[in-house]
């Protein structure tokens, strides 16, 4: 038996990356199973951003919250949906930087696929830094720093171990958030009618919505505020179309969870979101100091929420690392394979895992958290601002990609068009627009949304112009290698 890396052939069997063959054809294996894909498609709209950041959300818009992320939440099942037609005719562990790089040109794919994995390399130390003060917490006698290190570690050697190793552990993170999401609607929803025995909420029903100053206590235009304040918490619904591509059937998980979006934002956003605003008065002070998921819980009387929610945080925190770490490695592998990354990357072992590019991803991935240490109001802050924005521009090159995919999967493959995007290209142009929309909103809105935009572009037209080079240098020296043959 071969115990030798191999080097993935660039473009695998076919033209196409990843279509319609084996996930061992380009060196990665079919370790995922149909259980652990189902779960990542769910567990991947849940981040750490809903049980924390939702706060701030409530306190700026009120009850209007819930339009800002019904809005949101229609953008990404639209961009899912427009993925979703792509990855399943085409499954690919590059998912849209592969078919950017097929439909708009190797630039594209090139740019996008190395801001997406600079967007993950920084979240690996948020992440992990957010887990770190949670576990300093529990065991002070182990510094954070301490925490951190070993989060980390523990979740590379899981990677790198094998991708069932990642499915398995992913399974069980998102399973646990799933169920403590669905706990929570369930139960809150029982207290808010006032039927949960031994509550201590006053079972109001809908009256929070609207007896602290109206639906729209901060006016109609609060809903764009909220927009941005949760758009980033989406981000990694993606991801299954990436672990789509290691799945024994690629196309049949792919539908299923391009399917399933709508319910899966449906219950776990709105609908927690909605139980928390129906428990409790918008502008109740806990739901700022304590986090909305924890006043909700304290208003019902459940003992130690704190403690509970902590858990809860912390679990979607390892999920987020876990996938953040899978996600960015297989995006290196995938740039690797096409020649624009160093050809270490997309090299696999045995087992089908792709080292180098895990090490590589893990190591900036270590850098970063060295930085949000050493200098967080300063470097680490540059580079958290410089990929803000990085998931709306992923967003937008996805939708750009799926209209010129549209076509050249129907001239070349047309059976294969088997998950189509609704009302095409009518709904395609307008979700463009409305994340256009939401970037011109944040550079009109100032301070950090600002300079998230700002930032982001000039690391995003840094990344363009050093693709732009390469696209050139690599059309020149193939130029040359004809007139030689001739």
């Amino acid at each position: 038996m071969n115990t030798e890396p191999t080097l993935a052939k660039e473009g695998g069997t076919t033209g196409h990356p990843g279509e319609n063959q084996p996930a061992d054809a380009n060196g990665l294996k079919a370790g995922l199973k149909n259980r652990h894909l189902s779960m990542i498609a769910i567990g991947g709209v849940i981040g750490a951003g809903l049980f924390v950041g939702s706060g701030s959300g409530i306190a700026a818009a009120g009850p209007a919250i819930l339009l800002s992320y019904a809005l949101v939440g229609a953008m990404v099942v639209f961009v899912m949906r427009m993925l979703g037609e792509m990855a399943a005719a085409r499954p690919t562990s590059g998912s849209f930087s592969a078919y950017a790089d097929q439909a708009l040109g190797r630039w594209a794919g090139f740019t996008i696929g190395w801001l997406y994995w600079f967007f993950w390399v920084v979240v690996l130390a948020v992440e992990a830094t957010a887990g770190a003060k949670i576990l300093e917490g529990w065991i002070p006698a182990v510094p954070q720093w301490g925490w951190a290190l070993i989060v980390m570690v523990v979740l590379t050697a899981t990677n790198l171990a094998s991708v069932s190793s990642y499915g398995e552990f992913e399974f069980w993170f998102a399973g646990i958030k799933v169920v403590a999401i669905g706990a929570f609607v369930v139960v809150g929803l029982l207290a808010v009618f006032g039927v949960l025995p031994g509550s201590d909420n006053p079972g109001a029903g809908f009256a929070h919505l609207t007896d602290t100053g109206g639906f729209f206590p901060m006016g109609a235009g609060a809903i764009l505020t909220g927009v941005l304040m949760v758009v980033f918490s989406f981000m990694g619904s993606e991801i299954v179309t990436l672990a789509a591509g290691e799945s024994e059937d690629p196309q049949k998980a792919v539908t299923k969870a391009t399917n399933s979006v709508i319910w899966r934002i449906g219950v776990f956003y709105l609908g927690s979101i909605f139980v928390v605003l129906t428990l409790l008065p918008w502008n109740d002070k806990s739901i700022v100091d304590k986090g909305s998921y924890v006043a909700a819980l304290d208003s019902i009387g459940i003992p130690h929420a704190g403690q509970v929610m902590n858990v809860i945080v912390l679990t979607a925190v390892l999920s987020c690392l876990n996938s953040g770490l899978y996600t960015a490695s297989r995006m290196a592998f995938s740039l690797g394979q096409r020649g624009d990354a160093p050809k270490a990357f997309a090299r696999t072992n045995a087992r089908g895992v792709p080292t180098a590019a895990i090490l590589a991803s893990v190591a900036f991935g270590f850098v970063a958290v060295f930085f949000n240490y050493k200098w967080p109001d300063t470097v680490f802050a540059f580079l958290l601002n410089s990929s803000g924005a990085v998931a709306l521009f992923v967003w937008l090159v996805i939708c750009v990609t799926q209209l010129r995919m549209r076509g050249i999967i129907l001239r070349e493959s047309p059976e294969k068009l088997i998950v189509r995007m609704w009302l095409f290209p009518y709904l395609t142009w307008a979700t463009i627009a409305m994340i256009t929309f939401v970037l011109g909103y944040m550079v009109y809105d100032g301070g950090s949304n600002r300079e998230q935009v700002v930032l982001s572009l000039l690391v995003a037209a840094l990344v363009l112009a050093i693709g732009l080079v390469k696209d050139r240098v690599r059309k020149a020296k193939g130029q040359t290698e004809l007139v030689d043959t001739v």
